[in-house]
């Protein structure tokens, strides 16, 4: 499965779960690797990754994404996602991408992948996504983790934002100074 040699590889960091959603395809949740650490000793073990899209969904096949969303806090970070991961994507699939700092909703297009893009200064991923989609506690009733994201899956198919067209250079140029407040322990 993809999702096995991305953790294999070093691409999943502080992973919530990877779990199966159905016939051949396996849900995920957790940080996916935009830009690795530096090696950080002779034995080859890296530091943590400089760039992750955090709260990643991911539903992927034997080889091939079927549906990603996730949180990044630049908008320009995600031309790491689209030269690492363009290839792995099935045909037709649209990443939905939450970033904090862009300024609009808007669609980018950039090594032959489109994926949408949402402003979210602050909330979750998960919340997010299921309101966006209508989707509702009951609807994931009695349903394991990865069916959750299957369920989402189904829902995101038929999904279609409406969102203008932006030339990424022209995108890149549509960020506000937004910055995330971290939240915890003092």
């Amino acid at each position: 499965m993809l999702l096995n040699t991305y953790e294999q590889n070093g691409r999943l960091f502080n992973m919530n779960f990877i779990e199966k959603a159905g016939a051949e395809l396996s849900g995920y949740r957790g940080e996916l690797v935009l830009v690795e650490g530096d090696v950080a000793d002779s034995a080859g073990r890296r530091k943590p990754p400089v760039s992750v899209i955090e709260q990643a969904v991911v539903l992927a096949g034997t080889d091939k994404i079927q549906m990603l969303s996730g949180l990044v806090h630049e908008l320009a970070e995600l031309e790491h996602f689209f030269s690492a991961y363009a290839a792995d994507l099935a045909n037709g699939v649209t990443p939905l991408f939450f970033v904090v700092n862009a300024a609009k909703e808007m669609k980018v297009t950039l090594n032959g992948v489109t994926a949408d893009i949402i402003p979210l200064p602050e909330g979750l991923v998960w919340a997010e996504l299921s309101d966006l989609l209508g989707l509702e506690k009951s609807d994931f009733k009695g349903q394991s983790s990865g069916e959750k994201i299957a369920t989402v899956y189904d829902s995101l198919k038929s999904y279609r934002s409406g969102f203008n067209e932006v030339v990424w250079a022209d995108a890149l140029s549509c960020i506000t100074a937004a910055k995330r407040e971290t939240r915890g322990a003092l």
